[in-house]
């Protein structure tokens, strides 16, 4: 075994037919991943199928399936659960995020410096795709809300790429089952003290057309979830 390996690699899945094979060879492709725990969230498209047949070719892959469609919270609830590796980190199913950048979130965990890091696309010098203005806006005002709750000083609340160690997942029950998981989960690593740190990555956004799926109907969602969840910190 990679003495380097020690990552548990959660990733959501609903309808991702066109970069799933792609995502995973880029997952199992890090040395640091231990397992690749994948919960497809109801695909329709064919994605569960290709799943199936990726599971029997690569085992360090696990695949959980959900029944209809429960959102994204709900996938990560399921396989937080299930992780074993010391550390954890999430990472959707399309080419948004690259695998080959685990080892700068990783860096402060390894290290002992950090519990929880967050991959900020407002920082660093990656490359970034450019896409939509008003999403741009709308991430910086959810951040910027969240912080004052939180008195935290985060660039990027609504990244995906997020790493724990283990034992902080562990002592936090999600609650939110769609997108509103990103302020809810800020809002208790806040609570619980938990020591945070940010890294600048790359971020190769995708179009509604080529499979985005979150809408303003999520940002409503955020907006109420930082208020819940910051006003309760005994939620953790």
């Amino acid at each position: 075994m990679n003495d380097d390996r020690c990552l548990s690699v959660v990733m959501p899945c609903f309808n991702e037919r066109a970069t799933i094979e792609a995502i995973v060879d880029r997952v199992l492709a890090s040395p640091y991943t231990e397992e690749l725990v994948i919960v497809d969230d109801g695909s329709t498209d064919g994605t569960r199928e290709v799943l199936q047949k990726l599971v029997k070719e690569h085992d360090r892959v696990r695949l959980f399936e959900q029944n209809p469609n429960q959102g994204k919270g709900a996938a990560l609830r399921r396989g937080f659960a299930a992780a074993t590796a010391q550390f954890v980190i999430v990472q959707d199913a399309d080419l948004e995020y690259d695998p080959g950048e685990y080892g700068l979130l990783l860096e402060p965990l390894i290290d002992g410096r950090a519990d929880v890091v967050y991959g900020s696309r407002f920082q660093g010098q990656g490359a970034h795709r450019v896409l939509y203005f008003w999403h741009s806006i709308g991430n910086r005002m959810l951040t910027l809300f969240s912080n004052m709750l939180t008195d935290l000083n985060l660039s990027d609340m609504e990244t995906c790429f997020k790493a724990f160690r283990r034992e902080v997942l562990q002592s936090i029950t999600i609650q939110e089952d769609r997108f509103g998981f990103e302020p809810e989960i800020t809002a208790k690593v806040a609570a619980g003290h938990w020591r945070i740190f940010e890294v600048g990555v790359s971020y190769n956004g995708r179009t509604y057309k080529e499979g985005k799926k979150i809408g303003w109907r999520d940002g409503f969602r955020a907006l109420w979830c930082i208020v819940k969840y910051a006003r309760r910190p005994s939620s953790t």
